[in-house]
This record gives C-alpha cells, sequence and structure tokens, in this order.
C-alpha cells in the first residue's frame, strides 16, 4: 500500500483560510459508508442524519497556545517552540524550528526572560525536550506569550482564539485542535439530545501522532508517535449499553475514532481508563467501536484521510472529495465536514 495512492489534487483557493462566522452553517457532506450516494446538506440539519439511541463521542480536549517564539542566548537565533506535550513537571516534549540550531542545552528565551527552556534531549525529525524556568504559574505565561497552533496552510491571522476551540473543550492539553467538533454550538448540541442522541465525551490530546505527515512511500512503515487518551466512567458505561443494544456509536472525528479502538483492541469492552496511544488506522483495519463518523476534509496522503478510507473504503472517500472539490466545498481545519453512515 503507497503513501502516494492517497494523494489527490486540490485547488488552493478550497483551502479555507478562516471559520465562518456561524460554526453550524458549514456545509455537510452526507456519505454512505459502503455506497457512492452523496448528500449535499449543511451541519446544522445534523439532527436530522441522527437517531434517538445513537450515541455521540465528543473529544473534550483543548487546545494550548502551544507556540512559542524565542531567542537563543547567546546568538540572538530566533527559535520557535511548538509544545507537543508534557512528560513530566516541567519537561516538555517539543518540535523545534529550526531544529539544527538547537543543540544540547542550548537555552531559549521568550518574552524577555518572563520563560527560559533549556535542551535536554535531542530526537529525531525536529523533536526536542525542554526542561522550562519560570516564576508563576506555566499555563498563565503560556496564555499571554504563546499563540493558538495553526496549520501551516492557513496564513490569514486568527482574530478570535475561541474558534480554533470546539465549544465543549474542556481538558487543556492539545497542540491542535480536534477539527470536526469545531462546527457544533451549545445550540445545536441542545437540538441533538432533545432527539434522544446520549452525548458524552473522551478526551485524546492532539499531538504529532495525528498531524505528522508520512515520509515513507510504504504507508505500513509509518510509525505514529503516542498521544494522551482518557475515558471516564460515565462514557465507558454509556459506550457499553450502546453496544449491548445494538445502537450506532458516532465519532465526531479521528481522535475520537483512534481512542474508542484503542480500547476495544485492548478488551471486548470499554473500561474506564487512561494512556497512551499509537493506533495507526489504515486500509485493512477492523472497526469494531464506531457505526459512523463526522470528520472534515483531510490532507492528502495525510494519516488522517487513511483512517477515513479504511472506514468507508479508499474508492468511497476519493468519489466523494471529488464530488466535494467540483461542489467547492471548504478544506481542511476551517473548512465543511463530512457524515460517514452506513447504508440503510
Amino acid at each position: 500500500m503507497k503513501t502516494a495512492d492517497f494523494d489527490y489534487h486540490l485547488p488552493v483557493e478550497l483551502i479555507a483560510q478562516t471559520p465562518l462566522p456561524d460554526r453550524q452553517s458549514s456545509r455537510l457532506l452526507v456519505c454512505e459508508r459502503d455506497g457512492f450516494a452523496l448528500i449535499h446538506d449543511h451541519f446544522s440539519h445534523l439532527p436530522a442524519y441522527l437517531e434517538a439511541g445513537d450515541v455521540l463521542v465528543l473529544n473534550d480536549t483543548k487546545v494550548m497556545p502551544a507556540r512559542l517564539t524565542g531567542v537563543k542566548a547567546g546568538t540572538a537565533a530566533v527559535i520557535e517552540v511548538l509544545l507537543l506535550r508534557q512528560e513530566e513537571n516541567d519537561v516538555w516534549e517539543t518540535l523545534a524550528k529550526p531544529a539544527k540550531r538547537v543543540k544540547a542545552d542550548s537555552v531559549i528565551t521568550f518574552g524577555n526572560g518572563l520563560l527560559k527552556a533549556r535542551c535536554i534531549g535531542i530526537g529525531e525529525e525536529g523533536i526536542r525536550r525542554f526542561r522550562f524556568e519560570y516564576e508563576g504559574v506555566f499555563l498563565e505565561l503560556l496564555d499571554r506569550l504563546g499563540e493558538m497552533p495553526l496549520p501551516p496552510y492557513i496564513h490569514e491571522k486568527l482574530l478570535d482564539r475561541d474558534r480554533y476551540q470546539t465549544v465543549y473543550s474542556q481538558v487543556v492539553g492539545s497542540a491542535a485542535a480536534p477539527t470536526a467538533g469545531l462546527h457544533f454550538t451549545k445550540e445545536l448540541l441542545a437540538k441533538i439530545r432533545a432527539k434522544g442522541v446520549f452525548v458524552t465525551a473522551i478526551t485524546l490530546h492532539v499531538g504529532l501522532g495525528t498531524f505528522r505527515p508520512v515520509n515513507v512511500e510504504d504507508v505500513t512503515k509509518h510509525h505514529m508517535h503516542s498521544e494522551f487518551y482518557a475515558v471516564s466512567v460515565e462514557t465507558a458505561a454509556i459506550l457499553n449499553a450502546a453496544k449491548a443494544e445494538r445502537r450506532r456509536i458516532i465519532a465526531v472525528g479521528t481522535t475520537t475514532t483512534r481512542t474508542l479502538e484503542t480500547m476495544l483492541r485492548k478488551s471486548d469492552r470499554f473500561e474506564a481508563a487512561s494512556g497512551w496511544t499509537d493506533i495507526f488506522i489504515y486500509p485493512g483495519f477492523q472497526f469494531r467501536a464506531i457505526d459512523g463518523l463526522i470528520t472534515n476534509f483531510h490532507l492528502p496522503k495525510s494519516t488522517l484521510i487513511m483512517l477515513v478510507s479504511a472506514f468507508a473504503t479508499k474508492a468511497v472517500v476519493m468519489h466523494a472529495y471529488e464530488a466535494a472539490i467540483q461542489e467547492k466545498y471548504r478544506f481542511f481545519s476551517f473548512g465543511d465536514a463530512m457524515f460517514f453512515r452506513a447504508s440503510n
């Protein structure tokens, strides 16, 4: 299976640069998981495609203002540091740019010295481990000095930080947003619950495992970095009841999907747990947890389009993408949405 098999051509003007004024006004492409029928609609009409008894699973992670720009002590070189995950106390795994300038024991200062970071470990592909030094509360300093880690294909400045958060975000820890959830409003979630749909949440902190590009020719040779997840007692009980009663479980986003499928690879039941997952889902994967998937349009040759192609076959996904391009849907993080469901 080749990485090039998941490539497609996207006109650059279809890459959404800013979020729509109203989250739920984005378009929704409803797709059959095992067929080529398509329905063009809007996200505000999502409740029409859900049924009483369905379980809608969200990812309640909250994005950190994780991009820091600092100066390397002794050289005045400008260094960008993207926080990926906290390892212990004040030690973080990060992506540094330009990484070649950051050697062991290099010190980067941010905010005229309000925050300092000393390199204590060097990994592959720009990974650096830093120990941070500061006075006060780290997250408060991060909120003051950091920027939201928008993807490189977004060139417009984000005027409102909250638009790169879901309305239900709670647990701080992500280096990128679970973008399928950006379409929901509190009012839309209330309509979904009123229809008899169970709405629950897991946590997966989005890190390098989700957005790292695939740089190998053979898909199976790609290595996923691990990301932290957590599932509560309440959520596990809701999911197990749905499975026992053969009700649909619909994941909002690939991060939610990876968490739920990780759980059922470890056990025949959903269990309250936390841990790390490096699960890589590509065609040939046998899904056990989910029956439907709400997701955005993803980058060519990414692990995300591979996951969606595993759920709905590559032929179905590429057919849907071709239709979306023809209809000028908006793509990627601030773009439109898709709902893959089982055929009736």
